[in-house]
């Protein structure tokens, strides 16, 4: 995928359509300027618009929607400069084979990162702004006046010196054929009507009525449905199986080896298919790998904690020389595990395979990379590939990766012609996942005689995340994820103190299981260690939490004011009730600045009731408050369900959590209310789907040594025998 060629939209023929959406895109080949058309015939006026005759407006989505509500989203920008009608808004996905053939029209399908809107708002306001601009000129041509004398509103444009009006409708074919113009302005958020109104989300009827298809719904004509088997140690090998034994059960069909690693089973209908997989005899080579263990996990990255070479991700003045004059050192090991994503809708993709085309039906994060996927396991160019994107039942950065799609098109290239539908049953999703990577990090704090901090040393041991994923974006070796909350400066997450002397490295420690991005990655470790420890730090120093951040905190105003934010909100400057506790914590990442303050009471020591959780966001710009909201509340189940519950084990080489019977979440009597402060103060755009999860563990955590003066330096809660109450 070396060459992108150099096709204008107004002369290339986009032939391929898309599952569900109906998005066929052709051309009217008449002398004349050319209209490129969706598959019912209405004309495209930007490659992000489509016109209806009825004035109904189709918005493209490059980025994927998972249920963090990007979809609407990305569709309130373009329909705020696009000036229509939002109750006759409706969306739809192109696909990366059309996007590549399309010289990257719709820019990047990938999403992650809190990616989807601070990354492409800017790039879809102009596609709204640039299809306003040429239908109201296509009015203007009409009516033979000068376009300055028109504008629009809610798909009507209207002359202003005659009052003359027109739809969006009735010209979008002229328009169509228009020149896009080079420039357009933007609106000032401060005019914004559609965005940055909390708007009911343009998904959810769909999902109510259950009409919504998912990937583990899709139906084919003449589909067969695949069960899979991986070996359970990373890294081995499928060493023989036994297809006679299942070949004349019920619905069987094809018994196949995929890969290197796994067996499949091919049926009529899926139970079917996983019935014979279970009692498929086989055999594996589970290699090395089958040796390892939790303890041997962690005693090897426990001997990065004090090694000579670290990657460096922070430093400033002399560390050794300010903890070598410390009038108190303070000191503290602290450790995160392995995580699951455990998305609700476990991994599946649906491949047909042919000697001259191979397509997918897939729940994809990155629609590029499976494409690529596609291509490299059917061995076809990836002209002759294509993908379809689907809504995602639960993504968090698994579907980032694509061994899954890679699986189904190895099984249906052993099956010409038909399509193939796998679905990883939640054992193999659970035990064969991509995890959140386990860490461990040496906490050195130097106070002065007057308990100032002067030194931080933190030494971070464990896994990279891009030394497994693209071993190729390392930096001399470094991995600079690592450092996400962390940095000197950044959106992708800068330190919001002020220490004279500093130094944040890496002891980069790799063990087998594979590690990958996590929704929040590297911030929800580093917001536990960097703010509990500024919580022992307070506490060495005889000093109140709060007060004791913001003396370091008065060059981060933007990290000071959600931290403010929440801890007025929370009332920190009066007495909590009897009984009640509160925890503080703050940090940056995906452009957004982000705070939690907590409440929380402790009975028989161990059993924890949240109370309250205050969470503070700005993320610069908030297209949809409403939304925002939902995503803050969503953020702390997940952050919360990680902190008491959450850790993937390892023994004898293989996860042993294997459903979620023994990899729990939070329920709903045990999530606390949620109290959620947007204040998007303007000038950078940042992220919501994930910061708010760094700082729910952090500050719970230190609510906890409030009310029972203990640290809690490992999670999950569970281990130290901690519940919900």
């Amino acid at each position: 995928m070396n060459y992108v060629p150099k096709i204008d939209r107004r002369s290339f023929v986009v032939s391929a359509a898309a599952f569900g959406g109906g998005l066929a895109l052709g051309m009217d080949i008449p002398l004349g300027p050319t209209v490129v058309r969706a598959a019912d015939g209405s004309p495209e006026v930007t490659a992000w618009v489509v016109i209806k005759p009825d004035d109904g407006v189709v918005i493209r989505i490059a980025r994927s929607e998972m249920g963090q509500g990007s979809m609407t989203g990305l569709a309130q920008l373009v329909a705020e400069e696009l000036e229509c009608d939002w109750s006759k808004v409706s969306t739809e996905f192109p696909t990366p084979g059309q996007n590549l053939a399309r010289n990257l029209v719709w820019g990047r399908q990938f999403t992650a990162g809190s990616r989807a809107i601070r990354e492409s708002h800017e790039y879809v306001r102009k596609a709204g702004a640039t299809a306003r601009t040429m239908l109201i000129q296509a009015a203007a041509n009409e009516w033979k006046v000068p376009a300055a004398e028109c504008n629009a509103s809610n798909s009507v444009i209207t002359h202003r010196p005659s009052g003359r009006t027109t739809t969006y409708g009735k010209v979008a074919e002229a328009a169509a054929k228009i020149e896009p113009p080079k420039e357009v302005a933007l609106k000032d958020p401060k005019d914004w009507k559609i965005a940055g109104k909390p708007l009911k989300r343009l998904d959810t009827p769909p999902k109510v009525t259950g009409e919504q298809v998912y990937g583990i719904d899709l139906k084919l004509p003449g589909m067969l449905c695949a069960a899979i088997k991986d070996c359970p140690v990373f890294g081995g090998k499928l060493t023989s199986f036994d297809a006679a034994k299942v070949q004349g059960m019920p619905g069987v069909k094809h018994v196949v080896k995929v890969g290197d690693s796994a067996v499949a089973v091919v049926a009529d209908r899926w139970w079917q298919a996983k019935t014979a997989l279970d009692a498929l005899p086989a055999t594996w080579d589970e290699g090395p790998n089958a040796k390892v263990s939790s303890a041997s996990i962690a005693e090897f990255i426990k001997g990065g904690l004090d090694a000579e070479q670290a990657f460096v991700g922070n430093q400033q003045g002399d560390v050794k020389q300010a903890i070598a004059n410390a009038a108190k050192k303070v000191e503290a090991v602290y450790s995160f595990p392995y995580q699951n994503h455990a998305t609700m809708e476990p991994m599946n993709a649906t491949a047909v395979y042919t000697a001259d085309r191979c397509e997918a039906w897939v729940p994809t994060q990155v629609a590029e990379a499976a494409l690529a996927s596609v291509s490299e396991a059917s061995g076809l160019p990836i002209a002759k590939c294509e993908v379809h994107k689907l809504l995602l039942g639960g993504g968090f950065g698994r579907r980032t990766t694509h061994d899954y799609v890679q699986q189904a098109v190895a099984i249906a290239k052993q099956i010409p012609g038909t399509p193939i539908k796998l679905i990883w049953s939640r054992e193999e999703d659970m035990t064969h996942g991509r995890y959140h990577p386990v860490t461990q990090a040496k906490m050195v704090g130097a106070l002065d005689a007057n308990n100032s901090l002067t030194g931080l040393h933190m030494r971070i041991s464990g896994q990279s995340i891009l030394a497994f994923v693209n071993p190729q974006n390392l930096q001399d070796g470094k991995d600079p994820f690592v450092f996400q909350g962390l940095n000197p400066g950044g959106a992708e997450g800068q330190l919001g103190y002020t220490i004279p002397n500093l130094l944040i490295d890496h002891a980069m420690r790799n063990p087998h299981i594979p590690p990958h991005f996590w929704r929040g990655v590297n911030n929800n470790q580093n917001a536990i260690y960097l703010e509990c420890f500024m919580d022992e730090l307070a506490h060495a120093a005889a000093q109140d939490p709060l007060e004791f951040r913001r003396k370091l905190m008065s060059k981060h105003p933007k990290h000071l004011a959600v931290l403010n934010a929440v801890a007025e909100r929370v009332g920190w400057d009066k007495p909590a009730p009897q009984g009640i506790y509160r925890g503080l914590a703050q940090q940056m990442g995906y452009g957004s600045y982000v705070a939690a303050a907590a409440e929380i009471s402790v009975t028989g020591g161990n059993k924890i009731k949240i109370h309250r959780i205050v969470g503070a966001t700005d993320p610069g710009h908030a297209v949809n408050p409403a939304q925002i909201d939902r995503q803050v509340a969503g953020s702390f189940v997940y952050g919360l369900s990680a902190l008491f519950y959450g850790e993937c084990t390892v023994k004898d080489g293989r996860i042993e959590q294997t459903n979620f019977d023994t990899y729990n979440s939070m329920r709903i009597a045990e999530m606390p209310k949620v109290e959620s402060i947007v204040m998007p103060s303007g000038g950078f755009w940042g992220g919501v789907g994930e910061p708010t999860i760094f700082v729910a563990a952090p500050a719970v955590l230190n609510a906890f040594f409030a009310a029972t003066g203990k640290r809690i330096r490992s999670v999950p809660l569970k281990n130290h025998n901690i519940s919900f109450a």
